[in-house]
């Protein structure tokens, strides 16, 4: 079985595959590359699931901001904002 170490590099986003022993036959390379293929899709996933989740706060943040300006205008006696 092929032991397989992949660092990503948020800075280059560059990545590196080190292994310990090289692939011998067809089979090795194989379940290599489905191994390496599987982390990277990992990665991804969880690099997309916080890019979603920032969206959702910073959506959240808009709306409260929103509301605290409707909220200033009412203070200020200023009638509904026009679209």
């Amino acid at each position: 079985m092929v032991d397989d170490k992949v660092e990503m590099n948020n800075d280059t986003e560059s990545f590196t595959a080190t292994n310990t022993s090289d692939p011998k036959n067809v089979q090795e390379l194989t379940q290599y590359v489905q191994g390496l293929l599987q982390t990277i899709q990992d990665k991804f996933q969880n690099m997309s699931d916080q890019i979603l989740t920032r969206i959702d706060e910073m959506g959240n943040r808009i709306d409260d901001l929103e509301k605290n300006i409707g909220d200033l205008m009412t203070q200020a006696g200023v009638e509904g904002a026009e679209k």
